[in-house]
């Protein structure tokens, strides 16, 4: 009888999951014995300690270049680069999702089981303080966005999706106005979600079928035994098309990428403005982590076969995000085509197979959180009695009532458009570089057009914003709480300063852009 050996553990290595994770249990624990008066700040101080802290020790296991877990979590140079990007977006997030000075109580409903639109919704629409569940909801998904990036199997990888995408399903339903707006775009998520996991889960299937013939070596779901299948393994290469197919609709399902965007644009107008930042930005960063890991390392040998595929899907991506983004009469949802926009932007970085490549998607990654999430801090603040006035027409006239803040958002368009000395002009010029390097002109010039393209509807909410009168329509910009501040002015800062000095960041980016095999 052979003796059963458990799997080596670096605990340094998986200090920033566990960290994220042991915040969210301890965080249920809050919320069953902490009184209701101490749970907000008892829960946003733990969660935001508990980021610092999975970032301290990111950064302390910079040089890490390892495999650990039974060979199921892998720590190198992009799992750190993107849990640290994740780790403080997330900590924005989180600033946003605390804050209760701009509506009374915070943007989420006091008691989740009541009616939607009954007499008991509007009076806890009227002030009493939000859920607190919201924290341990969000350290749960961050713990699981850690492991997504990090995971070296695809079950690993199925199991971190779950992980955060649970979670994300049900904060999209807690908004505080709007229930029914809001618990449609969490149904809608949550069922294609679940469809989307299906085709995951199916494809980790066909492809352990497909390494079950490598000679002398048994079958498995762990990124090398996939590349060994890829150039060596005499089973039928259906298998392997068939389930990297499968793996990329789950996967470009979380990043946004047409044909399976459908979900993007009702989810993040029904969803809290500050939890549809933190899917912009953190949930878009798990997701294009783990397409590259996949694509990079477990398929790289079979690059020939689904470049042309996945470029069609970028090309796709980005005249679908473009075009309907011109049409769109609601800032949430234009912010969500350009999402989807930008999703076809990253795709184009991530088949670009060299090192700058992989670097600038990273960097993109990076930026565009930072931009995204201080557009959505300036959407919380432009409301009325009646909470946000998300609707295109009710911003006109806006930089006459508040030219500060309709110029912070004004700089955040610019920066969407790819204006030189914004992240975003570095943004793309780092993805769309390598790819005309690598022999990808066509996607890079899909990739201008539709940017030119992309650039309309931006410029018209800036037009709108300057010179139109104010009407009696237009709403007032709330004073923002500190922890809003402070999410807005770290977001415009990072917008400005990876314009105009963009070399550390990419430095650290092209430092780390080396996957461990």
């Amino acid at each position: 009888m052979s003796e059963l050996k458990l799997p080596s553990l670096d605990y340094a290595a998986l200090a920033p999951i566990m960290i994220m994770l042991g915040a969210a249990l301890f965080g249920v624990l809050v919320e069953a014995f902490v009184p209701r008066r101490l749970r907000h700040v008892v829960q946003l101080t733990m969660a935001l300690l508990a980021v610092l802290a999975a970032l301290t020790m990111v950064v302390l296991n910079a040089d890490d270049r390892l495999i650990t877990a039974g060979q199921s979590i892998s720590v190198d140079g992009p799992t750190l680069f993107l849990q640290g990007a994740i780790l403080v977006l997330a900590a924005m997030a989180l600033l946003l999702i605390g804050d209760r000075s701009v509506e009374r109580g915070g943007a989420f409903v006091a008691q989740a089981a009541v009616t939607a639109e009954s007499a008991d919704d509007r009076r806890q629409a009227e002030g009493r303080n939000g859920l607190t569940e919201v924290y341990p909801l969000t350290t749960f998904a961050i713990g699981g966005m850690l492991i997504f990036v990090a995971a070296n199997d695809l079950l690993t990888m199925f199991i971190a999706l779950e992980v955060f995408s649970l979670p994300l399903y049900l904060l999209c339903a807690l908004a505080r106005r709007r229930r029914l707006l809001s618990q449609e775009a969490a149904m809608k998520y949550f069922l294609l979600g679940a469809y989307a996991s299906a085709f995951f889960l199916f494809g980790v299937a066909l492809i352990y079928g497909f390494t079950s013939g490598i000679p002398g070596r048994g079958a498995g779901v762990d990124f090398a035994t996939i590349n060994a299948a890829v150039l060596e393994s005499p089973a039928s290469p259906v298998l392997l098309f068939a389930g990297m197919a499968l793996l990329a609709i789950g996967l470009l399902f979380k990043a946004a990428a047409a044909p399976f965007h459908v979900w993007t644009p009702d989810v993040y107008q029904g969803a809290p403005t500050p939890v549809t930042g933190f899917m912009a930005a953190c949930t878009k960063v798990a997701a294009f982590g783990a397409l590259l890991r996949v694509f990079h390392v477990a398929f790289a040998g079979a690059a020939w076969d689904f470049t042309p595929v996945l470029g069609a899907v970028a090309v796709l991506t980005m005249l679908v995000g473009a075009v309907l983004a011109v049409t769109q009469t609601d800032i949430k949802r234009l912010l969500a085509y350009s999402s989807i926009a930008n999703a076809g932007y990253l795709l184009v970085g991530v088949l670009s197979p060299s090192r700058d490549g992989l670097s600038g998607t990273m960097f993109y990654l990076v930026a565009y959180g930072f931009s995204v999430l201080a557009a959505f801090a300036v959407v919380t603040l432009v409301r009325d009695d009646d909470g946000e006035a998300t609707h295109l027409s009710r911003w006109a006239g806006l930089g006459r009532r508040s030219p500060f803040y309709a110029g912070l958002f004004t700089f955040i368009l610019l920066a969407f458009a790819g204006i030189p000395l914004t992240s975003g002009f570095t943004s793309k010029f780092a993805v769309f570089g390598p790819a005309l390097d690598g022999g990808h002109a066509w996607l890079v010039i899909a990739g201008v057009l539709t940017s030119m393209v992309l650039a309309f509807p931006y410029l018209r909410v800036v037009v709108m914003m300057w010179l139109s009168e104010p009407g009696e329509s237009t709403p007032t910009v709330t004073v923002p709480g500190g922890l809003t501040s402070a999410a807005l002015m770290i977001g415009v800062l990072a917008t400005l300063v990876l314009g105009v000095a963009p070399a550390p960041l990419l430095d650290l980016a092209t430092g780390a852009a080396e996957f461990v095999r």
